[in-house]
């Protein structure tokens, strides 16, 4: 056989980088032996891969081809070393947990700071995704553990008896604007019909397939959608639009008048937060996190 995962790694790092000079110093070759590893790839194959005519590495339609399926392969090659090393260690190589923005990331860095102690050797990839977003990365395997996920799940997930899940707890929200905004000094409790009439602060869902939630939201009212809670709360800082916010996150802003909490006629409904994750738990990471966010005090530390 004369294609090699050598070979094609090669390939893929010379595309991606844009040059044999740049792909060599990726892979701490010297550019010579990336040029004769191509050239003898192109005299086995009987086909020519690059066009070097320009300063770029440019790959020939062939070379397209049999990069776009070469990878398919360095993938699956990357995916059979990793669970070779999870049967050998019961670590993972990898856990990637997706965390929605309700959670501050600084709430996870003792949690995180204590998994390094255990020397485990497993990379942890942190992914932002908002409402029903987190609850799709789980869904399709783009997580291994969600943490904020909101509610119960979609029925697909709690239906199919592959998922657990543990409540985090309930988030306390407060309905307030800017000292400039003009619903700081409209009469409480707030009317629907009124806050209507006012641009609503949202962070938008992430989701791709799933329903999207959009929680507080009132029929026909105007929006301005965010990426995450933080930004929210800038967005409503700066009198931008009025909307729900944690208290826990609000609450010094309330305290200085940097932000007004108002009454409303209709409270937002509760939100329960959950960390979710596939069952059976094989690899040692995740189940350490899952034991460790049972303990009430860093749930607690979660919602601040």
């Amino acid at each position: 056989m004369n294609l090699t995962l050598e070979a094609l790694h090669i390939l893929d790092t010379i595309d991606r980088m844009g040059s044999f000079a740049a792909a060599a110093i990726e892979l701490d070759r010297v550019p010579s032996a990336l040029t004769y590893s191509v050239r003898k790839l192109e005299d086995d194959l009987d086909v020519l891969l690059f066009d070097r005519r320009g300063h770029r590495a440019k790959l020939t339609s062939a070379g397209v081809e049999l990069l776009t399926e070469g990878r398919h392969l360095l993938q699956a090659a990357e995916e059979l070393e990793r669970r070779v090393k999870r049967a050998a260690t019961g670590w993972e190589v990898e856990l990637r947990i997706v965390v929605d923005s309700i959670i501050p990331f600084e709430s996870l860095l003792p949690l995180i700071a204590e998994f390094d102690r255990e020397n485990a050797g497993t990379r942890l990839r942190f992914t932002h995704e908002t409402l029903s977003g987190v609850w799709e990365a789980l869904l399709n395997d783009r997580a291994d553990l969600a943490i904020g996920a909101p509610h119960e799940g979609p029925d697909t997930m709690r239906m199919s008896g592959n998922y657990k899940t543990h409540p985090i707890g309930v988030i306390d929200w407060v309905f307030a604007v800017a000292p400039q905004h003009p619903l700081a000094n409209a009469e409480e409790p707030l009317s629907a019909d009124l806050i209507q009439q006012h641009r609503a602060i949202a962070v938008g869902d992430t989701s791709r397939a799933l329903p999207s939630m959009n929680l507080g939201l009132l029929t026909g009212q105007d929006t301005l959608t965010v990426p995450g809670i933080p930004d929210k709360l800038k967005a409503q800082l700066y009198g931008l639009g009025c909307g729900h916010l944690p208290r826990t996150l609000a609450e010094p802003y309330l305290a200085s008048g940097a932000l007004i909490e108002k009454q409303t006629s209709e409270a937002k409904p509760s939100n329960k937060t959950h960390i979710a994750w596939r069952t059976p738990v094989l690899g040692k990471s995740l189940k350490w996190f899952i034991n460790r966010l049972n303990d009430p005090a860093i749930l607690r530390s979660l919602l601040g």
